[in-house]
């Protein structure tokens, strides 16, 4: 018989490179159901509407279903609760799913230790000493790193998505993990496109710009990015993304910003096949974005740091600069436009970090747990490999 595998992920509530993950992890185990504590189909990617998906009862909770931070205090015992029948138990992971329980093997595919737990204040960057979030979080943390530090040491195996990862990984649970590049997503390389509607005569039209792709959090920079272009009056801006710092970039930003989110794969296609460069100014954990670009033959100007480190190679399918101020991006953006860049090598590079190849290293993980003893000592006093 086969053996019966599962998918666990945190929350699918947004669109993202974590929910592509879990996009090719179902194409890897196309029967497995995907388990999860919040699931917003109008949030996300359609394609998860042709899965069985199976929630928590919190997702009753429609406020805590758009924004799942507002139940915080209430996680911990949901995951704790979200039992999951099956052989194997694959988690895509950002502080919750690898402590879904099972009778099972448990393979955690770690996009990073909880950032809120370990990074809070690149978490909470622009929230006062005493604001509530950040008071909660202060109150709550030392019961949640025990709880997840236990949850972490259950696991038969850990996989890290980036070299930055692994790094944390055994920095804060003591163990070691291999890492496992996550692909880029084949429908946003592939497939027909259809225009993004953007202002009538922005910044002097045309049909070439610069573009961001990312969430609009405060810890990704976004307004870092803006700020470089006020001082790039000929260069135009597209944002594509959503989130809780939204209407404030949207209110400061110059007239050669533009933004759009809720968009579909066919309008991102047309946002890279139409980009002069990516930015990205975040310290990512694993750079996704510049192989999105990649597919398209367009190179990226990236934050020196984290996970582009693995995906940006310098004069090949990109550039860095070394800080996520204003005037360092600017500078990467006039340089970058000196540079002859070749789109069939930046294709090239990104064709590295092919789905099949990330198929193949889970299939193997899931062939390996299954022959392994109920865990393999760890570092420490115990845990996975």
């Amino acid at each position: 018989m086969r053996p019966r595998i599962a998918i666990a992920h945190d929350y699918l509530t947004q669109r993202g490179g974590a929910e592509r993950v879990v996009l090719s992890m179902s194409r890897a185990f196309p029967e497995a159901e995907i388990h999860t504590l919040f699931y917003a189909p109008e949030q996300t990617y359609p394609e998860f509407m042709e899965r069985t998906v199976r929630t928590s009862r919190l997702n009753r909770v429609g406020m805590l279903r758009k924004d799942p931070r507002w139940a915080l205090p209430l996680l911990a015992p949901a995951a704790s609760a979200l039992r999951i029948d099956a052989d194997v138990v694959v988690a895509s992971s950002s502080g919750w799913a690898h402590a879904f329980p099972t009778d099972g093997r448990r393979i955690v595919y770690c996009h990073s230790p909880a950032r809120w737990l370990y990074l809070p204040d690149d978490y909470l960057r622009d929230t006062s000493r005493w604001a509530p979030r950040r008071l909660a979080l202060a109150g709550l943390a030392p019961g949640l790193r025990r709880w997840d530090r236990a949850a972490a040491l259950r696991a038969h195996r850990y996989l890290a998505n980036s070299t930055v990862v692994r790094k944390r990984i055994r920095e804060r649970y003591r163990f070691d993990a291999d890492v496992v590049f996550p692909p880029f997503s084949p429908s946003v390389a592939e497939g027909e496109t259809r225009p993004i509607d953007l202002p009538d005569g922005w910044a002097g039209g045309g049909d070439r710009f610069h573009l961001v792709v990312s969430r609009l959090q405060p810890y990704k920079h976004v307004d870092r990015v803006v700020e470089a272009f006020r001082d790039l009056p000929r260069e135009r801006l597209l944002i594509i993304g959503r989130g809780p710092e939204g209407a404030r970039l949207r209110a400061s930003a110059p007239p050669n910003v533009a933004f759009a989110e809720s968009v579909g794969d066919d309008q991102i296609r047309w946002a890279y096949a139409h980009a002069i460069a990516l930015v990205a100014a975040s310290h990512e954990d694993f750079g996704l974005t510049p192989l999105e670009a990649g597919a398209h033959g367009v190179p990226t100007i990236a934050l020196h740091a984290g996970g582009y480190l693995d995906t940006v190679r310098e004069g090949v399918n990109g550039t860095f600069f070394p800080r996520p101020d204003p005037a360092a991006i600017r500078d990467a953006i006039r340089e970058s436009s000196r540079v002859r860049w070749s789109p069939p090598a930046i294709r090239e590079h990104a064709g590295d970090f092919s789905e099949s190849t990330f198929i193949d290293a889970l299939h193997m993980a899931v062939d390996e747990v299954l022959h392994e003893p109920p865990l393999v000592s760890g570092l420490e006093g115990g845990g996975p490999t």
